[in-house]
């Protein structure tokens, strides 16, 4: 008679899978939960800025008819360059004809609510097509801040009532400002815009980049590759990860003690900027490019080795194009960080008011969270809209950024 085998599915297994798999289903329905909440309050945060940031991208305009025939102003034939063309224009009463005819236009209470520098707008645009100077042309120029406030139902009630009768004769409207993607700051919210603090942003970037990526690579291969395994490199070790992990605002401290004291006529320079960001940047891809390198098989080594490689040939030939995708993470992460920072840059002057865009590396120039910042601190209403639109333009810089070194990154992925 053969021994009978006991049962090996229990009431007692059988409950205890099935509170397995009842905690298993608790565990994906939390993770599943916190994935479209992060989502739902990213698409939040991504559509009221959006909203919010749409009429940054607008500016109250009034319709201005010009009749050049009758202005006696020429074209002058030795102004070569925009700039000569606008001095030119503004010699022959340029601004006093603009003003005579908005008065004609929009009558007196109109006329004085147009921009201060509301002519500026017409000299570009004659720069731009002298043969204006030959015939009768409308203008959409920008109005007061006040003006602009009283549309938006916003200010005083004269203002409200005024923006009311001229929107209602077609004389006011909000037209897409493509001026705010060319001009830099200003004191007038109607006149501001984002080019100069976005080329800034470009400018430090960039001398971020050719100073910690190649730095911090090189450190790392060393560190991993060729220095010795003592106490010295486990001090170094150490120092780089906590500087990983450091304030930004203590590295605008030595930027201020150390770059600014060695180059003291260049505060608040995309310079100085892009080397105190340089400094809170390299530990980040250090620490990054040393985990790359070590994520190299060793069979990679052996094999080159074998083949009759140098050691320096395995290391640049082998190791380290197998590791930059790596590399290139560790890069994007601490240049998303640097594009953000504004602690650094201002303690090195960086909050300037900066009225046009830098020329070159050493020109007084400003960033993009900077100017988000002294925007957001502005007391006029107008502001807060180019706030939201420069929020806007900061996000795309980084998407765009972002998409760049992903795609270098994928490029360069190599599998072995």
């Amino acid at each position: 008679m053969s021994e009978q085998i006991a049962p090996t599915r229990t009431p007692a297994f059988e409950a205890r899978l099935k509170k397995r798999y009842a905690a298993e289903k608790r565990f994906k329905a939390i993770g599943l939960g916190a994935i479209v909440f992060s989502i739902a309050v990213l698409i939040y945060l991504l559509g009221s800025m959006t909203i919010n940031g749409i009429g940054g991208f607008q500016r109250a305009e009034l319709a201005v008819p010009i009749d050049f025939t009758q202005s006696g102003i020429t074209a002058n034939p030795m102004a070569t360059d925009p700039a000569a063309m606008v001095q030119s224009l503004e010699s022959q009463g340029l601004p006093e004809v603009v003003q005579f005819y908005a008065g004609e236009a929009l009558g007196e209470e109109g006329a004085a609510e147009i921009g201060s520098q509301a002519w500026r707008d017409v000299a570009a645009a004659i720069a731009a097509d002298p043969s204006i100077l030959d015939r009768e042309e409308t203008f959409w120029i920008p109005a007061s801040a006040d003006l602009a406030s009283g549309y938006d139902g916003e200010g005083s009630q004269e203002m409200r009532d005024l923006a009311a009768s001229l929107s209602a004769e077609g004389k006011l409207a909000e037209k897409f400002d493509t001026g705010f993607f060319t001009r830099a700051d200003a004191t007038n919210p109607q006149q501001v815009g984002i080019w100069g603090a976005l080329k800034g942003s470009m400018l430090t970037m960039v001398v971020t980049l050719l100073l910690a990526f190649p730095i911090g690579v090189l450190a790392a291969l060393y560190l991993e590759e060729y220095a010795p395994k003592n106490k010295w490199t486990d001090i170094i070790e150490l120092s780089i990860n906590n500087l990983a992990a450091v304030p930004s605002i203590i590295f605008g401290l030595l930027g201020l003690a150390v770059f600014l004291t060695i180059f003291p006529n260049y505060r608040s320079a995309p310079l100085i900027g892009g080397m105190t960001l340089a400094l809170m940047t390299m530990p980040v891809i250090v620490i990054a490019g040393r985990n790359a390198i070590k994520a190299v098989p060793p069979s990679i080594r052996d094999g080159a080795l074998a083949v009759g490689a140098s050691p320096v040939q395995v290391v640049f030939h082998h190791v380290l194009p197998l590791a930059l995708p790596g590399i290139l993470t560790g890069t994007i992460i601490g240049m998303a960080r640097a594009l953000g920072e504004t602690a650094p840059l201002l303690m090195i002057g960086m909050r300037a008011f900066v009225a046009s865009p830098p020329d070159s590396l050493t020109a007084p120039a400003t960033v993009l969270p900077m100017q988000i910042f002294l925007w957001s601190d502005e007391i006029d209403r107008g502001f807060v809209e180019r706030t939201s639109a420069a929020i806007i333009v900061l996000l795309l810089f980084l998407l765009l950024m972002n998409g760049l070194a992903i795609y270098l990154r994928n490029k360069f992925e190599k599998t072995w």
